[in-house]
């Protein structure tokens, strides 16, 4: 790590915030729908796999953003020699992990209460399951579109127009 500048260091930040604002988003809609679904199944156990389901769609984020936080380290070469990336290469690279960053918490909340109302619909009326999860997926689209456009942001420009410029001394004489 002795090669870090600050370009590769505003490019990890950028990375951590995908996985951590994602993450939490995911970890916090998991947990919402999680005590909605304890209630329906404390209720009628047969009843746990479609609540199961349910209470899962909210995690998907937390994946979505590891994994641009993933790709930011192979970009960077993190495990290896480390790039040196230039100060506007690090904010490019910050910038593109912003979209899962943001997307991702937001859509992660957002997403756990339509779960919650699908597993209210399940602890009713458990033949619309279906119904439940395709209202549940539909705010899953903006989460992969978040993690499309981080993923083109992260991954279209060559490391090496993102890389520090040498300056080496020229002798004046």
């Amino acid at each position: 790590m002795g090669n870090l500048t600050t370009g590769t260091f505003i490019a990890l930040v950028g990375a951590v915030l995908a996985a951590a604002m994602a993450g939490i988003g995911s970890a916090i809609g998991v947990g919402v729908a999680g005590k909605a679904a304890a209630g329906v199944t404390s209720e009628d156990p047969d009843k746990f796999s479609k609540c199961l389901v349910l209470q899962l769609l909210p995690g998907t984020q937390g994946i979505y953003g590891l994994l641009v936080a993933f790709l930011v380290f192979v970009k960077i070469d993190l495990f290896g020699s480390v790039a040196r990336l230039s100060v506007s290469g690090g904010l490019g690279i910050f910038a593109a992990c912003l979209p899962m960053a943001i997307v991702g918490l937001i859509s992660a909340l957002y997403q756990s209460k339509v779960a919650c109302s699908g597993i209210a619909l399940v602890a009713k009326r458990p033949e619309e399951s279906g119904k439940a999860i395709i209202l549940t997926v539909m705010v899953e689209t903006y989460a992969v579109l978040a993690l499309l456009v981080s993923l083109l942001g992260v991954m279209m420009p060559a490391t090496e127009s993102l890389l520090e410029v040498a300056t080496s001394a020229v002798p004046l004489g």
